[in-house]
């Protein structure tokens, strides 16, 4: 799955989530007024709501309840409504807004949660230093919580190896979109092969580095009879023209 995927399927899980709980705020939970049935309801409140919303995912749906303040003493109530406060959603950390709309006393609560979304990725082994390019071997295939950070996950080997680490990477970390960057290739003053290409034809020639290379990205160069042109890294040696 390529990083512009990863990060469609995350647009896709908070657009339907907070649709989905849009549209329960007009249900009701059990009755509660202890703290533990408070749990149990937004419990299965919330495994409900996964279970529905993210069917169509590739992704396992997980959540965890936190801790109401032990301090609270709810009154009973009759009817408790959830609700996503404003600017919350529904991945990583978040809270549960929870209020009595049926009671003797009204009462309105957050509840601290933990939505994981677990599912393939590639974790790093050992220890790679910034700026350095990464190798297959640098890390391996494992299932991680793509929810723990907001940063995309980046699941196709093929994205990250051959990339640079934009820092220091450690043992366990998930491969992640603000972690790699592509690779500079070669220097200002490099020479390097232009490839020029158009339909049914390939011109190769000799020219000079006017910018830094790196891979995917633009680059000036200076051919041999001095005219500049501008093309596409493809590869440490190698500048790409369409014409």
């Amino acid at each position: 799955m390529s990083v512009l995927c990863v990060q469609w399927v995350q647009r896709l899980f908070f657009g339907v989530l907070t649709l989905g709980f849009g549209c329960a705020q007009a249900q009701t939970l059990e009755p509660a007024g202890d703290p533990d049935g408070v749990y149990a309801a937004a419990q299965r409140w919330l495994d409900d709501s996964l279970a529905q919303q993210s069917s169509s995912l590739p992704l396992r749906m997980e959540v965890v309840v936190g801790q109401l303040d032990r301090r609270l003493n709810l009154a009973p109530c009759q009817h408790v409504e959830p609700y996503l406060p404003p600017n919350v959603r529904l991945w990583g950390k978040a809270r549960l807004g929870l209020r009595c709309v049926e009671g003797r006393i009204k009462w309105n609560v957050f509840l601290p949660i933990t939505v994981k979304a677990m599912g393939p990725a590639w974790v790093i082994k050992g220890q790679v230093s910034p700026g350095t390019t990464l190798q297959a071997s640098d890390a391996m295939a494992v299932e991680v919580d793509w929810a723990e950070s907001n940063s995309a996950i980046v699941a196709n080997q093929s994205d990250w190896v051959g990339k640079a680490a934009t820092r220091l990477l450690s043992t366990g970390q998930a491969l992640r979109q603000d972690m790699v960057k592509a690779a500079q290739v070669f220097q200002t003053g490099a020479q390097v092969r232009v490839l020029a290409t158009g339909p049914g034809f390939e011109i190769a020639g000799r020219a000079k580095a006017l910018s830094a290379g790196i891979v995917g990205q633009s680059a000036m160069v200076k051919m041999e009879n001095g005219q500049v042109i501008t093309g596409t890294v493809s590869d440490e040696r190698t500048v790409r023209v369409a014409l």
